[in-house]
């Protein structure tokens, strides 16, 4: 059983921990674990990027194109103060 302390895990912090992941994550990836249709997905990469992600898009050869974090805001709020 899970501590009644512990929170939900929500769709939005299974995508970013996916996206923090060395390899990334595909949009494909991203539809099987939140059930979400490759729109959505889109959208949410848009919104992360306003809210000031920086995301890389990188070929997985075959696989198809990987999108990874490369900086979340707080690591620009650290290098700001610097």
């Amino acid at each position: 059983m899970s501590s009644p302390k512990s929170k939900p895990q929500t769709k939005s912090s299974k995508v970013i921990a996916l996206l923090s992941r060395t390899k990334g994550a595909s949009i494909t990836e991203i539809c099987k674990s939140t059930n979400w249709q490759e729109h959505s997905v889109r959208a949410f990469l848009t919104g992360l990027r306003k809210k000031g992600y920086i995301l890389a898009r990188e070929q997985r050869g075959d696989d198809g194109t990987a999108y990874r974090i490369t900086q979340s805001p707080s690591d620009k709020d650290v290098k700001g103060l610097v």
